[in-house]
């Protein structure tokens, strides 16, 4: 048994003041973790044995769809992630390091390339595939701002799984054996799931999907319909308004550029708009302009891995904002931020205020690269600034007046917006992201010459799948989800322990007691958290089992004296008063359902 007087557990009654949601509070005083830097935390024994019991699930599930574990370094060599470019994509993301002799290396934020570099030094035939293989371990990232305990850190536990195969049929089985996986994994953990489309990003690859546990303390957005559709706001694509043909665009109202004095933000022209030309607005009944036909132009500039850059404007409907996140997956691996005064000054045909599209493109003579938002189809007609201050064009139409280098996702998405499935209107909810699935394709074997000879003798490309579950981020969710305003409610299969015994009294009854239930509860393969401190008082007890949050409880203590202990439950709060004789079977059968 695990005794509490000797053990190396030691709750705080305080919250930790650098914790802002619960998971990180309770985790932290209920001796589970300890913070050792920022982002950065120590598991104490009670919560190893919750991080174990996790891990055993995921490692379960990966098993049984014949998935065959190993364990890499941490420590990972430059030159494979130079070979696929992700040395310089991941940025200020990856913890770089020198040893002695100056050879680079990183702590690995994914294994892509070790797993693809082992399986061509051991495979060359189409007989030894397919393969799946997994890891559980600890990844390194350095992230930015590192926040709310375990659930956004530096470093982390993560179970990472890899399909290798023949061909693209091979890897579409292979990713639904682990999509498969996944869902029996998140419901053995209690954790409800969406299955959302996502963006593949540094990954690459093409079919992708995230795991998002609905939370309200999750840092993603995501969107879904009554229809069954839901993607990360990140994956979602715009649905466009149908395209004019030519001889309907032919028919508009020719462009033409008006004085817009001290029009320079998306409200004043529209303001402007209703009082200089009322009722001639294009899109409402009553001819009212809107913030929608203003297209608003936002100049950027990328920085790419190599530390190059180039200017990029987008244009969109003046109602909308641009969504940092949906811009950032759209650029990838560049990085944008907006024009200052400098940029400006450097590419005079952007007039701060006033862009339009004259002079853009990757065609025109100032070579800065256009695009636009899909809303911009076509035969649409837009006001949009005339490259000079105080001026506007009126009647500007796609197709006709302008055109762009193609389009981007950047706008924000907003409840209510059409799913792109046509399943109905959209709505938004936070999440957090548990795992995430990727059909990688042909990226890294062909970047790392991983080929086998295939049925006829001929040298092909494998295919793969990458496939990843935050553990520790598991940890912090399940524990975000079970908790109450006294502690944790560890759910029965994570728990540290079976039932926590507690010998609230003085006398050696109670303690001799207490130890034989513990003892014969041992002996029918239970496992035991026994508080058996002499001197601390009941209530203390009390509190310490109500925020360590094991499901079930004894209270062996004064009412020893008349014949019953107490059987606690710790999700419902009901208590069970039982013989002392009776009670190790009530407790068998309370933590094995019979």
């Amino acid at each position: 048994m695990l005794r509490l007087s000797s053990s190396f557990v030691r709750t705080l009654r305080e919250d930790p003041a650098d914790a802002e949601v619960a998971s990180h509070k309770l985790l932290v005083r209920a001796g589970y973790i300890r913070r050792s830097a920022p982002g950065v935390y120590t598991w104490l024994p009670l919560g190893l044995k919750v991080l174990r019991k996790v891990e055993a699930i995921v490692r379960d599930e990966q098993d049984a769809i014949g998935g065959q574990e190993l364990v890499f370094s941490a420590l990972q060599p430059r030159e494979p992630y130079e070979a696929t470019g992700r040395w310089e994509e991941y940025g200020p993301q990856v913890f770089r390091l020198q040893d002695r002799r100056e050879n680079d290396y990183l702590l690995a934020p994914t294994h892509e390339e070790t797993f693809t570099l082992t399986v061509k030094d051991l495979y060359n035939s189409y007989k030894d595939l397919p393969a799946m293989l997994y890891q559980v371990q600890t990844k390194f990232r350095d992230e930015a701002r590192p926040r709310a305990g375990l659930l956004r850190t530096r470093e982390f536990i993560m179970k990472d799984a890899y399909s290798f195969d023949i061909d693209d049929a091979g890897l579409d089985v292979s990713y639904e054996k682990q999509r498969g996986a996944y869902q029996r994994t998140f419901d053995r953990l209690g954790l409800p799931i969406v299955i959302c489309r996502a963006d593949a990003g540094a990954m690459g690859g093409s079919r992708s999907e995230e795991f998002l546990h609905p939370t309200p303390v999750g840092e993603d957005t995501f969107v879904v319909s009554d229809g069954g559709y839901a993607a990360n706001v990140e994956a979602v694509t715009t649905v466009a308004p149908p395209a004019l043909d030519e001889a309907a665009i032919a028919g508009l109202p020719a462009m033409h550029v008006e004085d817009t004095p001290w029009a320079s933000t998306i409200a004043a022209l529209t303001d402007f708009s209703n009082e200089a030309f009322p009722g001639t607005g294009p899109i409402t009944e009553s001819g009212e302009w809107t913030r929608y036909e203003m297209l608003k132009h936002l100049a950027y500039l990328l920085t790419y891995p190599d530390g190059s850059t180039e200017p990029l404007v987008i244009a969109l409907p003046g109602d909308r904002e641009v969504d940092e996140k949906r811009l950032e997956s759209a650029v990838a691996p560049a990085v944008a931020a907006p024009f200052t005064d400098a940029d400006f000054a450097k590419h005079p045909v952007l007039t701060k205020g006033y862009i339009g599209p004259e002079g853009l493109g990757l065609e025109s003579p100032s070579e800065i690269r256009y695009l636009v938002d899909p809303r911009v189809a076509p035969g649409t007609s837009w006001v949009a600034g005339a490259g000079e201050k105080d001026k506007h064009v009126y009647d500007l139409v796609f197709g006709r007046d302008f055109t762009a280098d193609g389009t981007v996702e950047a706008a924000e998405v907003r409840d209510g917006d059409p799913a792109p499935d046509g399943s109905g209107p959209m709505r938004l909810t936070r999440g957090m992201e548990m795992g995430h699935i990727f059909q990688l394709g042909r990226k890294y074997a062909e970047a790392l010459d991983l080929k086998v000879l295939d049925v006829n003798g001929k040298a092909v490309v494998v295919t793969m799948g990458s496939y990843g579950i935050g553990v520790t981020r598991a940890v912090a969710a399940i524990a975000e989800l079970h908790h109450d305003d006294k502690g944790l409610v560890w759910p029965r299969q994570v728990a540290p322990a079976d039932v926590h015994i507690m010998a609230t009294g003085k006398t050696p009854e109670i303690f001799e007691e207490a130890e034989r239930i513990g003892i014969e509860l041992e002996s029918r393969g239970l496992e035991v958290l026994y508080d058996d401190r002499p001197k601390v008082s009941p209530g203390v007890k009390f509190k310490d089992a109500e925020l360590l949050g094991i499901p079930t409880s004894v209270v062996v203590g004064k009412g020893l004296a008349t014949g019953v202990v107490e059987i606690r439950d710790r999700a419902t709060g009901s208590i069970e008063e039982v013989a002392p004789e009776a009670a190790v079977e009530a407790l068998v059968s309370a933590v094995r359902g019979a």
